[in-house]
């Protein structure tokens, strides 16, 4: 049985990913106890039909059962379920404003919004250090976010660690999720080429551009050399989840281009590889 534990702050878009995984046939409870997670584990297990489950866990329990988190997985786990747990999170900025558009209430609403955004990540924080995979929707729509959530973890039938490469401008922000982070900014711009400016690194004008640089090719290959040694240490430590992020100053050429060659390299080794492009997207 497979037990996805989706919990973040409010307004990070917990609840449309509990819609993208009952879409894809997961059984979805939202808010329940953190107390009753073993019980309903154990019950899962038990049920030959229910071998998919995704239950969504927020600052709305308890400060007490929030803290005995991890004691509470050790318990889900004893009865053999097979635990993941995702951690969405937003920038205070970004969840001060998608409160103000939508007027909704925060959980916390004895308290000024700001303060219980902080609040909230603190009661949380038991959760979010056992995340296997923490998703950044700082830069994320409500289509992209359901996209990411059910290509990560909605196919039940495909195994092994989900690797996903992304490319972004350092202009707009370094991603929080990323588990390796490489700047590419060090390499020629195609950006100053006024022909090329509009274009992608995904177009072959730009791709013939950068391939044109030596600097270019030695920083794939060393990045391939780099990822092929530490890929297989995090395989051979069961992880889940691994997210490769690519910056070049506005996300458009270079780290699209390097994003692209990654992805098309990995792709024939793993059965699980992702590419997206958050500032083309």
């Amino acid at each position: 049985m497979k037990l996805l534990i989706i919990s973040g702050v409010s307004g990070s878009g917990k609840s449309i990913a509990l819609h993208a995984l009952e879409d894809q046939g997961f059984y979805c409870i939202d808010n329940l106890p953190v107390y009753l997670l073993p019980v309903f584990a154990q019950k899962m297990q038990q049920d030959a039909q229910q071998l998919r489950a995704a239950v969504g866990i927020d600052a709305r329990n308890l400060p007490q059962e929030l803290q005995q988190f991890p004691q509470i997985l050790e318990d889900i786990e004893e009865v053999g379920a097979q635990c993941h747990i995702i951690f969405l999170d937003a920038s205070d900025a970004t969840l001060l404003k998608r409160f103000s558009e939508t007027r909704r209430k925060h959980p916390l609403n004895n308290i000024p919004l700001a303060e219980a955004i902080r609040h909230e990540r603190e009661l949380l924080e038991a959760i979010a250090e056992k995340a296997d995979l923490r998703i950044d929707t700082t830069c994320t729509t409500v289509h992209q976010l359901r996209d990411l959530i059910s290509e990560r973890v909605g196919d039940g039938a495909r195994t092994g660690m989900s690797l996903l490469f992304q490319s972004f401008g350092y202009k707009h922000g370094v991603p929080l999720d990323a588990d390796f982070v490489f700047d590419v900014r060090c390499l020629p711009n195609p950006y100053w080429e006024p022909h090329l400016r509009p274009l992608s690194g995904r177009d072959q004008e730009v791709i013939a551009y950068l391939e044109r640089h030596e600097t270019v090719t030695q920083m794939r290959q060393d990045l391939i050399a780099f990822l092929q040694h530490w890929l297989q240490r995090f395989q051979e430590t069961n992880r889940s989840y691994l997210t490769v992020a690519i910056g070049c100053t506005g996300g458009q050429h270079r780290s699209v281009y390097l994003t692209e060659q990654l992805t098309a390299y990995f792709h024939s080794a793993h059965n699980r590889v992702l590419c997206r492009h958050r500032e083309l997207s």
